[in-house]
């Protein structure tokens, strides 16, 4: 009985040690809840999409607003996060040339890429950037952000480092 007992403490020690019932962070929720980035891409709304790692302070500190963001437009803006640590997503990883964390790849409606940015966001900086894919307007002025062109490019392209080359 006293094994039992004990044992029963235990458990329930390394559960309460492991997060109990606590909601799931902010990251981990949104990249649970995402859709299928081709799902995304074809339904007609614009599509914010966040390439992250759980270890990425950067990525964690941006998680936060980027749940509220989803929150508030949420049926007027996809919010996608694929995880660079998972080997799923590296067609994804190699086709939008991700080379560092967090970046952002931004579409519009029709599922055209229309920006990218590198590096972390403050909230409003997130918010200006949803603001412009749902209104259908030019993105804000940001450093980091890059318009989509869609002129190919002539060059052929140089083999890159990928996001989890540096340490």
């Amino acid at each position: 009985m006293l094994l039992a007992a004990l044992g029963a403490v235990l458990a329930l020690a390394l559960f309460a040690l492991r997060g109990g019932l606590q909601p799931a962070a902010p990251l981990e929720k949104l990249a649970r809840q995402s859709l299928d980035l081709s799902v995304a891409l074809g339904d007609g709304r614009p599509t914010l999409v966040e390439f992250y790692a759980d270890w990425c302070e950067a990525c964690q500190a941006m998680a936060p607003a980027m749940e509220t963001i989803e929150e508030q437009h949420h049926g007027q803006l996809d919010v996608v996060l694929l995880n660079v640590d998972n080997p799923r997503w590296q067609p994804e990883i190699d086709r939008y040339e991700v080379n560092g964390i967090p970046q952002l790849e931004l579409f519009n409606a029709s599922g055209t890429a229309i920006g990218r940015a590198l590096g972390a966001r403050s909230k409003s900086e997130l918010e200006a950037l949803t603001t412009a894919l749902i209104a259908e307007t030019p993105l804000p002025q940001l450093a980091g952000l890059a318009s989509q062109s869609s002129l190919q490019p002539t060059l052929a392209a140089t083999p890159m480092a990928g996001p989890r080359s540096h340490g």
